[in-house]
């Protein structure tokens, strides 16, 4: 979400099923208005200017506020090699994205590129936590190295009247982590870190409270949920954030050696239990069945059904 309206995001960059790489910005939002219970998903791609990042895939977009102002923050990611380097046999391989922090403004659609010392190596699919002014950088892949170091970044943007001030520190006890889902739990910065890979042939079965706050970041370790057979003997997993308190994990379906088109989808629900300052989670996962969802056309008109009182609260 990119705003204070939890129905407002962005999307940028990606890889298409065709290998293209996009390097279009779009912002993703649902119009809730009328006297029906139809919602209309609409998206719309912002014209970008000035220092333009390459399109890429596997990067991190955050939003900052400074000032009484935002911006995006882009870091991270991979692209193709320069047209000068590829040859017919590396015409597909991937490089890490120089690591250039870049600023966009979203009023009007202007980014500036900043390179900072700190910042040395490319990474992808690390963590991106956004609060305020600042962003952790949690972990992340190095493509030219082929290593997840426990890597943990705060930058820090300044919106200064003229041109932004951002600073970079690197801090200690970081994660090996890539591809992980971070999904929010309680009323203020707090998330719940789980699946992802802490090495090629490894999946990251622990789960980790994280903690956001003025004076920093905290982590602690958490009890996973006891992850069934099917979770803990695949060797792939992929997912996302849901509501507050929830994550969606997908599993490939059929054995790991056996390319498939169909997947397994399971919830997992954490929340805080106790008032005192260190509340613990409790897990729960459960198996999403989707085979009566039909599917979807590119071209279709995507809508919502809402309850009635859910309008009268939008309207």
């Amino acid at each position: 979400p990119f705003s204070e309206n939890p129905e407002c995001y962005l999307i940028h960059g990606g890889r298409t099923p065709n290998n293209d790489l996009s390097s279009s910005l779009y912002m993703l939002n649902v119009d809730s208005r009328g006297c029906n219970r139809k919602v209309t998903l609409r998206c719309q791609e912002k014209e970008l200017v000035g220092e333009l990042p390459e399109a890429r895939y596997g990067h991190s977009l955050s939003v900052v506020h400074s000032r009484g102002k935002r911006a995006c923050v882009l870091f991270g990611g991979r692209s193709y090699m320069s047209p000068s380097e590829r040859t017919t046999e590396t015409w597909n391989c991937v490089v890490d994205c120089s690591p250039k922090i870049y600023l966009i403004d979203l009023e009007f659609g202007c980014c500036s590129a900043h390179t900072l010392p700190e910042l040395t190596d490319g990474q992808s699919f690390h963590l991106a936590l956004a609060r305020k002014d600042c962003v952790y950088f949690l972990g992340g892949h190095i493509a030219s190295t082929d290593c997840r170091p426990p890597r943990l970044f705060r930058l820090q943007v300044e919106l200064l009247l003229g041109s932004p001030l951002l600073s970079c520190e690197i801090l200690n006890d970081g994660l090996s982590i890539t591809s992980a889902i971070a999904t929010s739990i309680g009323p203020a910065h707090e998330y719940i870190i789980l699946g992802g890979y802490q090495s090629d042939s490894q999946k990251r079965m622990q789960c980790t409270y994280i903690a956001l706050d003025d004076v920093g970041i905290c982590m602690e370790p958490r009890d996973p949920p006891e992850w069934n057979s099917e979770i803990s003997q695949s060797r792939t997993w992929f997912g996302g954030t849901l509501e507050k308190g929830s994550a969606l994990i997908v599993l490939p379906s059929g054995t790991n050696s056996t390319p498939t088109d169909t997947y397994n989808l399971y919830q997992v629900s954490f929340k805080l239990v106790g008032d005192g300052e260190d509340p613990t989670q409790t897990c729960s996962q459960e198996s999403t069945d989707f085979d009566d969802s039909p599917p979807l056309e590119d071209s279709e008109e995507l809508y919502f059904g809402r309850e009635p009182h859910e309008m009268e609260d939008s309207s």
